[in-house]
C-alpha cells in the first residue's frame, strides 16, 4: 500500500477514499475504491477515464457535495463535509441564475462573502475583461451563446478567490472551435491568478493541452491507474511529436481499461 503522508500544505488530499452506492434493492456499486491522492497548491490537474468510472464522483466528494463511505478527505488537513465557498465549482450545464445580469451572476459569490456593493463590481468587472464579457454585463443569461455561459461560469469561479475551483467537463457540451478558444483562455487565467484547478474530461487532446499532471483512472471500480506530468511547456503545440507522443501513451492506458470495462478478451 502506497504510503500518502498528509499535510495542511494540500489544498485537497484523499486517503483510502471509497464510494458505494446503494439500490433500494440490495444492490451495491462500488464507484471508487482505493483513492490516495495529494493535490498541491496551484496544480492544474485533469482526471481522465473510460465512462462511468467515478469521475465526477470524485469531484462531487471533494466539492463537498456528496459524502465517501470510508476514507479520509481533506482541505488543507480539514475534513470536507459539505460544499465551501473556498472550493468553487464550474460544472458542465454552466448552474448559473437566469433572473440576474451576466455581471450580477458574476458577483453573487462576492455578496455572500459579505464585499461591499462597490468591490463586488470592481472585481466582477475585472473577471468579465479577463474572459471578453464586459460589453456583456448587463445581459441576461438566455441572451447568451453557450460558450458566452461558460466563460461567465469561469469568471464567477475565480472571482470570489476561492483555494479551489473544481470543474466537471465545463467544455465538453461546446463545439470544437469554441472548446478550443475557451481552453486558451482557461489556461491564461490561470496562469494569471495560478489557483489551484482540479478539471475532468473524457478529452486526452484536452487533458494533456491544459494539465500541470494528468491523473487516468481505471474502468470501475475507479482507481488511480497513473499519474503522468507532461514536460511540455504552456502553451502546448497539439501537433508536436512529444505531444503526439504522450497522447498514444495516454490512449493506450485507457484503452486497456475500456477492454477491461467490457470484459473484451484478447
Amino acid at each position: 500500500m502506497e504510503n500518502i503522508v498528509m499535510t495542511e500544505t494540500f489544498p485537497l488530499s484523499t486517503r483510502r477514499l471509497n464510494k458505494t452506492y446503494y439500490s433500494d434493492s440490495g444492490e451495491t456499486v462500488v464507484a471508487l475504491e482505493e483513492i490516495n491522492l495529494n493535490i498541491e497548491t496551484g496544480e492544474f490537474v485533469v482526471i481522465v477515464g473510460p465512462s462511468g468510472c467515478g469521475k465526477s464522483t470524485l469531484l462531487n466528494i471533494l466539492a463537498g457535495l456528496e459524502p465517501a463511505t470510508n476514507g479520509e478527505v481533506l482541505a488543507y488537513h480539514q475534513p470536507i463535509t459539505q460544499p465551501n465557498i473556498e472550493r468553487s465549482m464550474v460544472f458542465q450545464n454552466y448552474a448559473l441564475f437566469p433572473w440576474l445580469s451576466v455581471r450580477g451572476n458574476v458577483e453573487f459569490g462576492l455578496e455572500r462573502r459579505g464585499i461591499s456593493r462597490q468591490l463586488r463590481r470592481k472585481i466582477a468587472e475585472n473577471y468579465l475583461n479577463l474572459v471578453g464579457l464586459i460589453d456583456f454585463a448587463d445581459k441576461r443569461i438566455h441572451e447568451l451563446s453557450g460558450g458566452m455561459k461558460q466563460r461567465v461560469a469561469i469568471a464567477r469561479a475565480f472571482a470570489v478567490d476561492p483555494q479551489v475551483i473544481l470543474m466537471d467537463e465545463p467544455f465538453g457540451a461546446l463545439d470544437a472551435l469554441t472548446r478550443r478558444f475557451l481552453q486558451g483562455e482557461l489556461l491564461r487565467i490561470w496562469r494569471t491568478d495560478r489557483k489551484t484547478i482540479v478539471f475532468i474530461t473524457h478529452s486526452v487532446p484536452e487533458a494533456i493541452y491544459l494539465a500541470t499532471r494528468i491523473i487516468v483512472m481505471t474502468a470501475r471500480p475507479g482507481r488511480i491507474k497513473t499519474q503522468v506530468i507532461p514536460n511540455l511547456p504552456h502553451p502546448r503545440e497539439t501537433t508536436s511529436e512529444a505531444f503526439r507522443e504522450l497522447e498514444h501513451d495516454l490512449y493506450l492506458a485507457l484503452d486497456e481499461e475500456l477492454a477491461r470495462g467490457f470484459n473484451f478478451s484478447e
